[in-house]
């Protein structure tokens, strides 16, 4: 803290040293912030109140039936949006104002300057308006007031027209891209119908469904692959044990042996493999199970045909005595053709097994694209969906815009009113040179009170030993002090008095020179 007081003491030294510098910088910087202050042309000011009524008894008549623009909302983005370029520039020739300006850069200047100096303001929160502007000659401003009010009129007239018919060709063109995309949409579902008709499910079913019933013909087949196998290779075994044991077969043999003993290779085979799908169809179901009956009634019928087919045999045997060698060639000529038809019945169970197998791939693949087609199904619905739902919406709107236009053409968007006209005030409103003086004042003493700062700063002195020894970095060995005559004593109290006398001087100017503009300005008004 005690370094901070000295540093701030020795600038104050500093300072005071060259304060005749900065005393003559204040007296100059006076002296032309006083002349700017006169030389300051007067400006008049011309005003006028303008109050906009939006209430119209059509908005509760038309509600729902055509679009209600918040009219207060329009008046006010009016408001903000007149001082532009084109409205500025229309303002000029209203007012004649480009009469003065001859040249591109004059006029751009004198756009500039209406645009920096033009005012709108409102007044509470009614709808009252008050425009204003400034300049040096008082008609010209009234000039400029009155046309920025008929630019402030009549920029609403119309402007709800125009937006209506932008609207409805908006609206327009957006139904006439519509009809495009809807177009395109239905011709890109036409085409992903007809690409994938194999996935297209029929009768209701998916594709699970599908892969499914195919799955349970497979394994319909295979079933019944089997059991022709089965009974291939079981006429083929008997057929080899009746070679090889031909003379123990007899006719007779055959009339006393009962109707399960008797062999009926192809039908036994059939027997035994529909037993066991039995057995495991009443490990999972009850009695009463539609399966479950069909077997057993199938099993019943096959039974039913090997004892016609044991009977068609007896009878043969009875109408047909013959030796043993005879019967032996009998039964193995049946064999054989037991045999033949069973590796018929085989190859074409085959055949179907392999035909449904091909389809089981071709569903199984089928399925893993499934999804992935489904997904893009669903989309090109989505976006037909879209676009229909669009297009009817912005039919509806297009009507309702229709409307909402002949409606602003009939109602308008507001009444405006001109509360007070364009007048200019009789006394300049500006500059305000009383408050002018003070600041010019102001920046004088700041002027010369800089000056001295820098020249100090420029001109270094050390006031101190502490400081010498700081700027220099080597020991001090004494000072040496300087005694001041009388004489010296005195010279220097006059110069602080000149000094005190000569500031005093500049703040008595500003003073009575206050004074005077506030004498003169009231024996003006």
């Amino acid at each position: 803290m005690d370094e901070l007081i000295s540093q701030g003491l020795t600038i104050l030294r500093g300072m005071w040293k060259h304060r005749w510098m900065g005393l003559l910088t204040a007296w100059i910087v006076a002296a032309i912030g006083v002349v700017i202050v006169l030389v300051v042309p007067d400006k008049y000011e011309a005003s006028a109140r303008i109050y906009v009524d939006t209430q119209s008894i059509l908005k509760p008549l038309m509600s729902g039936l055509a679009v209600q623009p918040n009219v207060d909302q329009q008046v006010s983005m009016l408001s903000r949006t007149l001082i532009s370029r084109p409205n500025i520039e229309k303002l000029v020739r209203m007012a004649d104002l480009d009469l003065s300006a001859q040249s591109k850069a004059e006029q751009e200047n004198l756009i500039e300057g209406l645009t920096k100096t033009l005012e709108i303001k409102t007044v509470g929160r009614d709808n009252l308006y008050t425009l204003s502007y400034r300049d040096v000659s008082p008609d010209k401003a009234k000039r400029v007031v009155q046309a920025l009010v008929s630019i402030f009129v009549e920029s609403s007239l119309g402007d709800s027209r125009k937006d209506s018919e932008v609207a409805k060709r908006f609206i327009d063109e957006q139904i006439k891209s519509y009809e495009t995309k809807l177009q395109e949409a239905e011709t890109r579902l036409k085409e992903f119908k007809l690409r994938n008709l194999e996935l297209q499910a029929g009768e209701g079913k998916g594709m699970a469904e599908q892969l499914g019933s195919i799955n349970t013909q497979l394994n319909q087949a295979r079933l019944e692959l089997r059991e022709a196998e089965n009974a291939r290779n079981s006429a083929k075994s008997q057929l080899d044990e009746e070679k090889n044991q031909s003379n123990n077969l007899t006719s007779r043999s055959l009339l006393q042996e009962s109707n399960v003993s008797v062999s009926t290779p192809e039908i036994d085979a059939r027997i035994d493999a529909q037993k066991r799908n039995l057995d495991n169809l009443l490990q999972r179901y009850t009695e009463q199970h539609p399966d479950v009956a069909g077997t057993r009634r199938m099993i019943r019928e096959l039974e039913d045909l090997k004892r016609r087919e044991v009977q068609q045999l007896r009878k043969a045997a009875l109408s047909n005595p013959m030796p043993s060698s005879g019967g032996s060639n009998l039964a193995a000529q049946e064999l054989g053709r037991l045999l033949a038809t069973a590796e018929v019945q085989v190859a074409s169970l085959r055949a179907r097994v392999g035909e449904y197998e091909a389809r089981y791939r071709r569903a199984l693949e089928l399925m893993k694209t499934a999804p992935q087609i489904e997904a893009e199904f669903a989309q090109l619905n989505r976006d037909y969906d879209i676009n229909k739902k669009n297009y009817n919406d912005l039919v509806a709107r297009r009507e309702s815009a229709a409307l909402s236009g002949d409606l602003d053409s009939a109602a308008g968007v507001a009444d405006f009113r001109l509360i007070d006209p364009p007048r200019a005030s009789p006394k300049p409103v500006a500059p305000n040179r009383l408050l002018l003086l003070p600041l010019a004042l102001l920046a004088a003493i700041a002027a010369g009170m800089a000056i001295s700062f820098a020249i100090s700063q420029l001109r270094s002195v050390f006031y101190d030993p502490r400081s010498l020894t700081d700027a220099v970095g080597l020991p001090l060995l004494g000072t040496v002090s300087l005694i001041l005559s009388d004489a010296e004593l005195a010279s220097r109290k006059t110069d602080v008095k000149k000094f005190a006398g000569a500031s005093g001087a500049l703040v008595l100017m500003f003073a009575v020179g206050m004074v005077a503009f506030s004498l003169l300005s009231g024996r003006a008004g």
